[in-house]
């Protein structure tokens, strides 16, 4: 695929997009920059540099492998000079275990509210939990950002992961070597491993949520007998044309690496890529395209038919993190209890809600705020939602104006300090399952 967009420095001009999800895309911004034929001629048109960034090892299976060419104004080793520790100290990486707090439990979370001091997306990065092992590049963290000020002359680099944005509140623009994404409250944007970016805010303040994959990168999944068609459909995820910054004014540039964060200063924007071919990129996705799908008859299929991305493991079916959400729907079936069933799971799911009403906790769980129901802890719908779900009419019912997540991993998640301590938790989250009175009085028939 291939698209070649004039190069521009307008901060107010929509960017342009290539369909697809894992496409082998081509974009070029200036006419020629990219190379017909082959990777790394001698000379690039327009005196640029070639260079591949790697987002698999070089053997992995077709199907596996990602990489992509770039053509920049100056190699990446131009980008980075000798690093020093700097600190981020509320983002955190796994393992992290605190012997004073306990991650078993059901808990629930107020929307964290907006910072007074300047904060950029990384600065106010908050991590809630985290899972695994960031240097074994398994497991997850899960993260809020709270930010009032762009990253001005600022770039970041994840070396631990993708990072998976999801907003709740207030637009962003994710300038990226690969080109300019703009997402919004009800969509998504992931950004690979190892790719540079900056945020900027197209909005006084944004508040939403960051899934840190460690490990394998997001796809989409399987559909089995579902077919070929339904959930997240490949053409709606959308990736960024070719766009470079030639800016000879200094920078700071910050890697997360092995949990730490490092720092160096140059003299240039890092964001130079004025041409790229390959298939591993940013991509941005709009929620409202998901089509799901569901029971028409009685019952509920399991909540993983609302997964939109999957991170796998070498283990058939067991995922290192599902993305997971709850979209506007009807719900038709008969003679069945419509609200999310009670149950148990192998599974470790931190909830957010991004706008609306959740249908299983209709009081409680604002738009922005978060709950965590951790391996094998119980939970469901609150006793307000069952007491109306159980006297409900057998009509169909349309879910509107919602949308809730779950980011599900394999790995118990621990709680951070900040998550535990200053995070506004509803201490009397557990509360909303005390009028689940007995019901029992053994007699047959419904009660």
């Amino acid at each position: 695929m291939s698209d070649k967009p004039a190069h521009d420095s307008h901060y107010g001009i929509t960017p342009e997009y290539l369909p697809g999800f894992g496409n082998d895309f081509e974009t070029e911004a200036l006419t020629g920059a990219l190379p017909s034929g082959r990777n790394s001629p001698k000379r690039c048109n327009y005196g640029l540099y070639a260079e591949q960034l790697s987002g698999s090892p070089f053997t992995a299976p077709r199907g596996k492998n990602e990489r992509s060419w770039l053509y920049r104004i100056r190699p990446s080793v131009k980008h980075v000079t000798r690093f020093r520790k700097t600190a981020q100290p509320h983002w955190r990486s796994a393992p992290h275990q605190l012997a004073d707090v306990v991650s078993l439990g059901q808990y629930r979370w107020d929307p964290v509210p907006f910072p007074t001091e300047p904060l950029d997306f990384v600065s106010g990065m908050r991590t809630l939990t985290s899972a695994g092992d960031v240097s074994t590049h398994t497991g997850m963290a899960s993260h809020v950002y709270l930010a009032n000020c762009d990253m001005v002359d600022s770039c970041f680099i994840n070396a631990d992961g993708e990072l998976l944005i999801v907003p709740q509140q207030g637009r962003l623009r994710l300038d990226t070597e690969f080109g300019r994404i703009d997402i919004a409250p009800q969509e998504i944007a992931v950004i690979p491993r190892g790719v540079c970016f900056k945020v900027s805010l197209s909005d006084p303040e944004a508040r939403g949520f960051v899934c840190e994959n460690y490990g394998s990168p997001f796809t989409l999944p399987d559909r089995g007998p579902i077919g070929a068609n339904c959930l997240a459909n490949p053409r709606d995820f959308k990736t960024p044309v070719a766009r470079f910054e030639d800016t000879e004014r200094a920078h700071t540039v910050t890697m997360k690496w092995c949990g730490e964060f490092h720092i160096t200063d140059i003299g240039h924007s890092p964001l130079d890529v004025v041409a790229w071919h390959g298939n591993y990129a940013p991509y941005k996705y709009d929620l409202r395209t998901f089509a799901p799908v569901g029971a028409i008859a009685f019952d509920h299929p399991d909540p993983s038919i609302f997964t939109v991305l999957t991170a796998p493991t070498s283990e058939a079916g067991t995922a290192n993190i599902d993305f997971v959400i709850f979209p506007p729907r009807w719900l038709p079936q008969e003679d069945t209890f419509k609200p999310p069933w009670y149950h148990r799971n192998v599974m470790s799911e931190l909830m957010g809600n991004v706008c609306g009403q959740y249908d299983a906790k209709p009081h409680g769980f604002a738009p922005g705020g978060i709950s965590l129901h951790n391996c094998m802890l119980p939970h469901g719908p609150d006793s307000e939602a069952f007491d109306k779900a159980t006297a409900s009419s057998e009509e169909p019912v349309k879910l509107e104006d919602t949308l809730a997540f779950m980011f599900e991993t394999r790995f118990p998640q621990q709680l951070t300090r900040f998550a535990a301590e200053e995070a506004p938790m509803q201490q009397d989250y557990v509360d909303c399952w005390a009028g689940l009175d007995k019901r029992f009085d053994g007699t047959p028939g419904l009660k």
